[in-house]
């Protein structure tokens, strides 16, 4: 079956404490971008990459692949106001494919088996999401008024988030809705099921300054390079 991606990466760098987006610092020796997209070419060379990013960001960003000599195939898409306009975007600008993953910039760090298995899940069933069970007490309500809920009812979701073509294709025709927070939830909106599997714990989303120093740490435990 025919693979493609979709790697958003619209974050400005303000929760980083510094002015250069996320998705464009060092990460060992390359940009946390290029180690995402790596991910995917690991796990298929053939796989067809849309990299959505900001107008004012791409000439930025291919000043990068430029400078590190970054010649993997990949196409670069203007993103939208929300994160549901920029990933529609991608899919107005790729081929029809068979199945489609979504795929969050800044986690650099996806396991081989995650993808793999978030794309056979959705080709079986036609969407799937990693996650990850809840170790820590839940609690729901206020500061002022809360209760312990059961934690293992609840999962943490990542990213890819893989679907069959037609399906993402279709739920993305509807309009914005504010419960849109993934491309799950879009999906699960038009009336398609969702089947969840395994994640991989350090495939985090870096987000924070800790969180660059951890996926350094990560990285570096990684045997297989790229």
């Amino acid at each position: 079956m025919t693979k493609s991606v979709i790697i958003v990466a619209g974050g400005n760098g303000s929760r980083m404490g510094g002015d250069l987006p996320k998705q464009f610092l060092l990460l060992e020796n390359y940009p946390v971008l290029m180690w995402t997209i790596l991910c995917f070419i690991e796990f298929d060379p053939a796989i067809s990459v849309v990299v959505v990013l900001p107008e004012l960001q791409i000439s930025y960003w291919n000043d990068l692949c430029a400078r590190y000599d970054f010649e993997h195939s990949h196409l670069v898409v203007k993103g939208g106001e929300t994160r549901f306009d920029s990933v529609k975007n991608g899919l107005d600008a790729m081929h029809k494919t068979d199945l489609v993953a979504v795929h969050d910039g800044v986690r650099p760090l996806v396991s081989q088996l995650t993808i793999t298995n978030c794309f056979k899940q959705a080709a079986e069933t036609g969407a799937a999401i990693p996650v990850l069970p809840v170790h820590e007490t839940l609690r729901s309500g206020t500061l002022e008024k809360s209760f312990t809920v059961d934690r293992g009812m609840y999962y943490t979701v990542q990213t890819p988030q893989v679907f069959q073509w037609q399906s993402l294709k279709a739920a993305y025709s509807q309009k914005w809705n504010a419960s849109f927070t993934d491309d799950a939830s879009v999906v699960e909106h038009f009336g398609l099921p969702v089947r969840m599997v395994p994640g991989n714990r350090d495939n985090l989303k870096i987000t924070h300054p800790e969180d660059l120093v951890i996926a350094c740490e990560y990285l570096k435990q990684k045997k297989d390079t790229f």
